[in-house]
């Protein structure tokens, strides 16, 4: 679907600015918050916000909170960032190195951030892993169900420090991670650069309303994400949502188990999930489950358990069969 007259020459007004130019330029590489970008423009707070509300109202852009702050991102339209993608390229080359100069020392402030984050809970995260079965072995497991691939999109949802991404990205043409956290995004950032993975897209997003395209994805992945959710099934169905015909939805978690503290220590707000009812889930998502996995702890503590299901290719997409 195209863009009216109207709208086409509100947004050309919108963008049609030096500094709306920049904040652009600067939202193609990654999602922004107000602060960050008032630090990379440096222009105060103010006034990046009143460019930032008149792009957000034209529908160039998105906002979105996170705790006390707020993000912004490029918006989600196809045609909206065609008309964007069209405007940067036409921008001289070396419009924007100051700014991207800054973006770059905001991203090494970034990362050093998270990874002192990230050493603050990795004692909570390791007195969990002690709990189950070795990493190791669970991607040992997941690699095997979910084949040698290649694949052309793998989606992440509730990607935490990345480690999906990592796993699979290399075998992906492109990979798409989402988390509500943006320290847990930053983590991930670093562990995918570090991984030296240059097609995977980090975004801020609600595994309940990921804003994807349907049946856009042949991997899509909820790693260690259902036991925190107030609505699991919800979320399974947003997943499904996403699988295109013949792709699979990978999804791993814990067996049902009895470890109540894990609701205080871990925040968990489900404990565990029985094959029955997750394989129900997959099936009225219009997805064909696969016998699940379990894969028992290395001692006493959880079971973790991989399902796996696959949607359907419709009789019309099918090759068709050659005769003798």
């Amino acid at each position: 679907m195209s863009l009216t007259a109207d709208q086409t020459v509100e947004a050309l007004r919108a963008a049609g600015e030096p500094t709306r130019l920049r904040i652009l330029s600067l939202l193609a590489s990654e999602e922004l918050s107000v602060m960050e970008m008032s630090r990379i423009l440096d222009q105060s707070q103010p006034r990046v916000s009143r460019h930032l509300k008149l792009m957000t109202d034209s529908g160039l852009i998105e906002r979105f909170p996170d705790g006390a702050r707020v993000y912004y991102r490029l918006s989600h339209d196809a045609q909206a960032r065609r008309l964007i993608d069209t405007v940067l390229d036409i921008l001289a080359d070396d419009a924007g190195e100051a700014d991207h100069r800054r973006l770059s020392e905001v991203q090494k402030d970034r990362q050093q951030a998270a990874e002192s984050y990230f050493e603050q809970i990795a004692p909570q995260w390791d007195r969990l892993r002690s709990l189950y079965v070795s990493e190791s072995a669970v991607e040992a497991a997941l690699e095997a169900a979910v084949g040698p691939g290649p694949f052309k999109r793998v989606v992440d949802l509730g990607t935490g420090s990345g480690r999906m991404l990592t796993l699979f990205g290399k075998k992906a043409k492109m990979s798409v991670g989402l988390d509500l956290s943006q320290n847990m995004l930053n983590i991930a950032r670093a562990n995918v650069s570090k991984a030296g993975l240059n097609k995977v897209e980090l975004r801020h997003g609600d595994i309940f309303a990921t804003r994807l395209p349907a049946a856009s994805a042949d991997l899509v992945i909820v790693h260690q994400v259902l036991h925190y959710l107030a609505d699991p099934f919800a979320a399974v169905a947003e997943a499904a949502r996403l699988v295109c015909p013949g792709g699979r939805l990978l999804i791993v978690d814990f067996a049902p188990h009895g470890f109540e503290h894990m609701r205080e220590a871990h925040q968990h707000r489900r404990l565990g999930f029985a094959d029955q009812e997750i394989n129900g889930w997959l099936t009225d998502s219009g997805l064909t489950p696969s016998p699940p996995v379990a894969l028992p702890p290395d001692n006493e503590g959880l079971t973790v358990t991989i399902w796996t299901a696959e949607r359907p290719v419709p009789a019309s997409l099918a090759p068709a069969r050659k005769t003798a």
